[in-house]
């Protein structure tokens, strides 16, 4: 038997109560006549058992419904937002690194 649920990946950025967030999922698509990028994002009720924090990166798992608007859990945290401030920090600094390299 297959897992046929869906699964998102989105960022938290809400943490209604102890047990609730919100993750924000972004999409982009094409126009189909103009070409324009065009940018959405969507925010989902998702049960947490896991303690996300603010800012995570987090994989949610479509499930039965919870509540009347929770219908995701959260299936695993990707990456904490401790980890991507330091890898943000780090291209930052090669970054500063390249530009006094060149002057």
């Amino acid at each position: 038997m297959t897992n046929t649920r869906r699964r998102l990946i989105g960022v938290v950025t809400r943490i209604k109560s102890e047990k609730t967030v919100t993750v924000r999922i972004d999409r982009s698509s094409r126009h189909p006549l103009y070409g324009k990028v065009l940018r959405t994002n969507k925010n989902y009720l998702v049960h947490d058992e896991l303690g996300c924090h603010i800012g995570d990166q987090v994989k949610m798992i479509e499930s039965r419904p919870i509540s009347k608007r929770k219908r995701w859990v959260v299936e695993e945290i990707l990456q904490r937002q401790s980890e991507l401030e330091a890898s943000v920090s780090a291209v930052e600094t090669q970054d500063e690194v390249d530009v006094e390299a060149e002057a």
